[in-house]
């Protein structure tokens, strides 16, 4: 149960005073539905208001708060605007209004009396004017309009002044907490407690207190990743404290599969299958991450794991994110089984009736030993017989429920999940805290680094004649852009337009795949690409995932400087798979930003996934790095992984020594620590002490 000093800062938005149900909509998708986000919403610039000239001195083109007296009015009509003639000793000033009321502006700026006007000044006609100044208030009045004023991100039918009020009514309702910060840390970095630290950030004096290394910031910062550290750590004890059981095969099918392997294992997949053998072999359930780039082996080190399990007579489960994927796993899976005896399936949201049925009676009945499947796998109605092994791929597109959701599914289940997105070591802390970590370096013998060029889009022309030169000779080509279909908002290549154009020139040899269509067609158009007549792929980034066609040789990806470096170096690791040089053209609208230059030039220099992913991180910060939306990566608020990566470091320390001193938070500190998981809505750690 959330603690009740929460309760208000867990209201819905409409609980605020001038936030009816439209207003809270936009605030919702902005910042969220809960009180609580809208003291996540920090500001990106200030208002200065402070300068305060008499008329004569006032800059063109500056924001100035002059005190006037109010001399004429000239009612605007046809396409005039309505004016509004004042003075100081100094000079004259001209406020000007459009689509005006009269009667309004007579009040608001009586003739003769002294009002505070703040605004931009603008010199027009040798004269200087406001138009629709921010404020216009009495002389009494002055203490009402802030001196700097907090400027926060928005969304289109929102103004500044509605948010700020929002905010401001938000922060009424943070309580005073008791302390939950180490006292000689917060000592140390001479930080505020948290309601100081949270009313500082949403009142700058200058544009420094808006800096994500200012005191303020840094402890709310801290807050956040220690919420997430203690979380993660609680989470680890809970399943590691879980009975598992002592799998050790005695490794007969695994030397038949290696006899049947075309090439031999790299001493970083002998290594990593070695840790997660091991780990199967101990009493505890395992919980294992393996990291590999692309291309680099992790599909056999999961089959190793996966026989491990079966030849000690159990079962295991490799769920992937996409059908695409999972349908990918069981082809390359069959051939590797033969002649082995393991029996494989496959289960996908797609699979129905008497099919579908067939295989979750061999499920259950335990004359199935290995299922590839997709989130289908998760489903109340799938039973396993003695489901050992959890191999769940591409972590990333899956929260930590999901991850629990399948070892679930049988006693004591080992579980593997498997990257092919190299993860900075930093990001790494903050999402898989909680597992051990397996490295595959480098990439199987027999691989061509990939030629990568960029090339600016009017060379387009060049591009496609050069394109139809290679299919000739048996090449093939996938060409990735970044929408599905025409928008009016954003002038990007889109795949439907795209496939249009080159179908004129090169008609069936054609073929289109985005994550619209429906998994058949999918199916159809993968298939034609990889076995068929089709010899270029116009796709989105629904291939940037474990498609793998050896023959492919040639990557086209438009607009490339909208894609981040780790989904370039994704959708690159589609090509150069076989034993053909393979070339990589990154097309590109310019002029460039700084970053988008240093991300182009950063993928024409190396192919390390993991160097790429460290610069990816400074280059755009950890929020996007992975669409943290779609993915179980965690979305920060208040902490910038970029910025704050050494705080990551100190709070995986403090909730180490946190767990060891107070294993079930009942100490001051601890109950204190109890409300910050709240507060940051990590309820399920909550849920995992021993006493609530």
């Amino acid at each position: 149960m959330r603690p009740q000093i929460l309760f208000s800062l867990f209201a819905p938005v409409t609980s605020l005073s001038g936030v009816g149900p439209r207003i809270a909509k936009l605030i919702e998708n902005l910042a969220g539905p809960k009180v609580v986000d809208l003291l996540w919403h920090l500001p990106r610039e200030i208002v200065d208001r402070r300068y305060r000239p008499t008329i004569s001195q006032a800059l063109n083109g500056q924001l100035c708060t002059i005190t006037v007296e109010v001399e004429k009015h000239e009612k605007g009509y046809a396409r005039r605007p309505y004016r509004v003639r004042c003075r100081d000793d100094s000079g004259f000033l001209t406020i000007v209004f459009f689509h005006a009321k009269e009667d309004y502006l007579l009040r608001l700026l009586p003739l003769g009396e002294t009002r505070i006007v703040s605004g931009i000044v603008e010199e027009f006609s040798g004269e200087k004017q406001i138009t629709h100044p921010d404020y216009v208030l009495k002389p009494d009045e002055a203490d009402t309009m802030p001196s700097v004023e907090p400027v926060y991100p928005l969304t289109a039918g929102l103004t500044l002044k509605t948010i700020g009020k929002a905010i401001r009514a938000s922060l009424t309702k943070a309580p005073e907490f008791d302390e939950w910060l180490d006292k000689p840390l917060k000592k140390q970095h001479d930080w505020p407690d948290w309601h100081e630290a949270l009313h500082r950030c949403h009142a700058p004096e200058g544009l420094d207190d808006l800096e994500p290394l200012t005191r303020s910031r840094m402890r709310l910062a801290y807050d956040e990743l220690l919420a997430n550290q203690l979380a993660l750590a609680l989470i680890r004890r809970a399943l590691r404290k879980l009975p598992g059981r002592e799998i050790a095969g005695k490794g007969q099918l695994r030397k038949t599969v290696l006899t049947n392997l075309p090439f031999q294992l790299t001493a970083a997949q002998e290594t990593a299958i070695a840790e997660i053998t091991g780990d199967m072999a101990t009493s505890g359930r395992m919980l294992r991450l393996l990291q590999g780039d692309v291309g680099s082996g992790k599909t056999v080190v999961a089959l190793f794991a996966a026989l491990n399990a079966i030849e000690t007579g159990g079962q295991a489960a490799i769920m992937a994110p996409t059908e695409i994927l999972a349908r990918q796993h069981y082809e390359t899976l069959s051939e590797l089984l033969k002649d082995t005896g393991v029996t494989l399936g496959i289960l996908t949201g797609r699979d129905r009736g008497a099919g579908r049925n067939e295989t979750m009676s061999a499920l259950e009945d335990g004359t199935l030993n290995l299922i590839v499947g997709t989130h289908a796998l998760f489903q109340k109605d799938v039973v396993f017989n003695n489901l050992l092994l959890a191999v769940i791929d591409e972590q990333h597109r899956f929260g930590v429920h999901q991850r629990l959701t399948l070892a679930e599914k049988g006693r004591g289940v080992d579980t593997l999940v498997m990257t092919a997105t190299p993860i900075p070591r930093t990001l790494l802390l903050t999402a898989y805290g909680d597992l051990d970590c397996s490295r595959l370096l480098g990439k199987p013998p027999g691989r061509e680094p990939v030629d990568t060029r960029t090339i600016p889009n009017d060379r387009l022309g060049e591009i496609i004649a050069s394109i139809g030169r290679a299919i000739q000779t048996g090449a093939k080509v996938y060409w990735v852009c970044p929408l599905v279909e025409e928008s009016e908002t954003i002038d990007l290549a889109n795949a439907e337009a795209r496939y249009a154009t080159l179908k004129e020139q090169f008609g069936d040899e054609v073929e289109l795949i985005h994550g619209r269509m429906k998994g058949p067609e999918k199916d159809a158009a993968m298939s034609r690409f990889s076995d068929g007549p089709a010899n270029i792929l116009v796709a989105t980034t629904v291939i940037e995932v474990g498609v793998d066609v050896p023959e492919a040789t040639i990557m086209v990806i438009e607009h490339a400087e909208r894609f981040g470096l780790a989904q370039l170096h994704q959708l690159r690791g589609r090509v150069g798979r076989g034993d053909r040089r393979s070339t990589c053209l990154l097309v590109y609208a310019p002029p460039l930003t700084e970053t988008a230059r240093a991300r182009l030039k950063m993928m024409r220099e190396t192919d390390d996934g993991f160097l790429i992913a460290e610069e990816d991180l400074r280059l755009r910060g950890g929020g996007e790095i992975l669409g943290t939306r779609q993915s179980g990566m965690p979305a920060f608020r208040l902490a910038d992984l970029a910025v704050h990566a050494d705080l990551l470091a100190i709070a995986q320390d403090d909730a180490k020594i946190i767990l060891e001193m107070d294993p079930d938070l009942k100490s001051e500190r601890g109950e204190a620590l109890r409300t910050l998981l709240y507060l940051f809505e990590r309820d399920e750690a909550v849920a995992y002490l021993r006493s609530g």
